[in-house]
């Protein structure tokens, strides 16, 4: 099986195949360019680098979120639109999930952080069992005050991956035993997409992919700001769905 994996959820921007369960290639950049314009030429590169070809693909991974709101949606749309075209499987995971398999420590805690703004961020808890990255609390979009609150009591080991730079100093005195990423084990890599896929057990390809969406976990300033001047309208979307 033949596939394609895709990370656009922050500023890096990531992609991989993999034959079978063999990664063969990736490419990455880290530059503040729009992903739009970066991302099918990286994997035409790449795909013209293994000889292969759109119709040689049987399925997609993508990040589906959480993240930025734009990278999600280019990310998002491009594996539509290939799952769709191609008539292949389409499978999404959790951008924070793919983080946090940057850490191969068994003993700990694993936090993906995301800056979501505001002194707030995206983030969830890993922990590797039995072989398998297992997410023990959801990924929400959360207070960086709050956030070591969240873990479970007496933990005796945590890592921290992700944008942690700008929070370390509130992180590590609500947990001064905490651990840091550094260097590019605090960027998404595509080339573990498919251990986080296959370790999230959602390896099964969605079912209708018109109804697959970003997981932006919050939603925008401006829905966020149309639901309060429409109360009566909280059940309507504010845009239409991808």
């Amino acid at each position: 099986m033949k596939i394609l994996a895709f990370d656009t959820s922050n500023q890096p921007l990531s992609v991989a195949l993999f034959d079978d369960d063999k990664l063969i290639g990736v490419r990455e950049t880290d530059i503040a360019k729009n992903h739009s314009e970066q991302l099918l030429p990286l994997i035409d590169e790449l795909m013209h680098a293994q000889n292969w070809q759109p119709s040689d693909l049987d399925r997609v991974i993508v990040s589906q979120g959480p993240g930025s709101y734009t990278g999600l949606r280019i990310a998002v749309t491009t594996a539509k639109t290939l799952a769709f075209t191609l008539g292949i499987e389409l499978v999404g995971i959790s951008s924070l999930a793919l983080l946090a398999a940057n850490v191969t420590d068994e003993d700990a805690i694993i936090v993906p952080l995301m800056d979501a703004r505001n002194d707030n961020v995206y983030s969830g808890q890993y922990q590797w069992q039995a072989g398998q990255l297992v997410n023990i609390a959801p990924d929400r979009h959360t207070s960086i005050s709050g956030l070591p609150m969240a873990l479970p009591p007496n933990t005796q080991k945590v890592i921290y991956v992700g944008e942690w730079t700008s929070f370390e100093t509130v992180l590590q005195a609500a947990v001064p035993n905490a651990s840091f990423m550094q260097a590019d084990a605090n960027k998404p890599h595509a080339s573990n997409a498919l251990v986080v896929a296959h370790d999230a057990k959602v390896l099964t390809a969605v079912d209708d992919i018109h109804q697959f969406v970003p997981n932006y976990l919050r939603v925008t300033q401006a829905e966020a700001d149309w639901q309060k001047a429409h109360p009566d309208a909280r059940n309507q979307d504010y845009v239409e769905k991808i």
